[in-house]
């Protein structure tokens, strides 16, 4: 028992030694080819009109015409008459192997091709430099390369 209470000062006032050895690698390449999209909005119906000196017989509406006249002969007048009609709303598509042949196109619609991948290309070699190839419209590639080296003593 003396023996071990001799020895348990010498373990507590040694010096803390701390050692690490890290070594991280990453190669890696992205290639991305872009979908073709489609992106369309159904507008609604609206109707709007305006004007001075004008009497309403019948008030028109979206798909129909209204009736209108002067209320006093002779003197100026303003009129404005809008009318916007709705998209019909479609129920269902076709979809062959993922793709819509004839998407419908509502109102407001944004439509972008697919990308062609063309020359599109990575490679990761053992000189640890990635390489890219540029494709057609529509793509992108990228290459990474990290090496971390950490020593603390």
């Amino acid at each position: 028992m003396k023996k071990v209470a001799l020895l348990a000062p010498l373990f507590l006032m040694s010096p803390a030694i701390a050692g690490e050895i890290k070594s991280t690698i990453t190669d890696s390449i992205q290639l991305n080819v872009n979908g073709a999209a489609v992106q369309s909005t159904r507008l609604g119906d609206s109707y709007g009109v305006s004007g001075t000196n004008i009497t309403v017989t019948t008030l028109g509406g979206a798909g129909s015409t209204g009736t209108y006249g002067i209320n006093n002969d002779g003197e100026a007048f303003s009129f404005n008459e809008t009318s916007y009609t709705a998209d019909t709303a479609v129920t269902s598509q076709t979809v062959t192997s993922g793709v819509i042949s004839s998407p419908n196109l509502y109102g407001s619609s944004t439509t972008q091709t697919g990308g062609n991948a063309g020359t599109l290309a990575g490679t990761l070699s053992a000189t640890g430099v990635p390489t890219v190839t540029a494709g057609g419209a529509g793509t992108s590639a990228v290459g990474q390369r990290t090496i971390e080296l950490s020593v603390f003593q």
